[in-house]
């Protein structure tokens, strides 16, 4: 189970709307979003209705304007609750269609060039859990939510290139 409510203004203030599961449009209950908090779970908030455009990683917290969540305004129109998974393991392949080299890897990694010198990820395989994928390393830049299934290419993720700097389990730590 998951909580997170979501507030118009800045410090938790004016209209609100809590969910407990997917919510794909938001927009019939809050106007904009300043503020969150999240009681419970992993929540991925996205700017436009069904679950698309930008995409921000949430755990248990207070958020209280949207640049804590490193939002780039405050348009979010859906979210979506991500399930606790116990184990966590993805493949990573250096070519579209998950061809080329493969490495697999069940923690988080802040640099994946780095760590395994890879010149390029073009496809991913997400085999336990959930992870956010992030542009730069050291988790910075645009997140993208992978679940368990395959991405043989970055449209897939709904990104707009194949940029991919780091990647995160999806846990919470409390």
């Amino acid at each position: 189970m998951g909580k997170i409510t979501l507030f118009e203004e800045r410090s938790f203030q004016g209209r609100h709307h809590e969910c407990s599961s997917d919510h794909p449009n938001l927009q019939p209950y809050l106007s904009r979003c300043n503020s969150v908090r999240v009681d419970s779970g992993c929540w991925m908030l996205y700017e436009q209705p069904n679950f698309q455009g930008p995409q921000y990683f949430l755990r248990r917290g207070d958020y209280a304007d949207f640049q804590q969540w490193l939002g780039l305004s405050d348009s979010v129109r859906s979210c979506r609750l991500i399930p606790h998974a116990s184990s966590h393991r993805i493949r990573i392949y250096e070519r579209e269609d998950h061809r080329g080299q493969m490495v697999e890897i069940t923690e988080d990694c802040s640099s994946l060039h780095d760590r395994f010198h890879l010149s390029e990820i073009h496809s991913f395989n997400v085999l336990e859990g959930s992870w956010i994928l992030y542009e730069q390393p050291n988790y910075r830049g645009r997140q993208y939510l992978l679940r368990p299934g395959d991405y043989r290419r970055y449209l897939d993720w709904g990104a707009m290139d194949a940029r991919v700097g780091s990647l995160r389990r999806a846990v919470d730590f409390y």
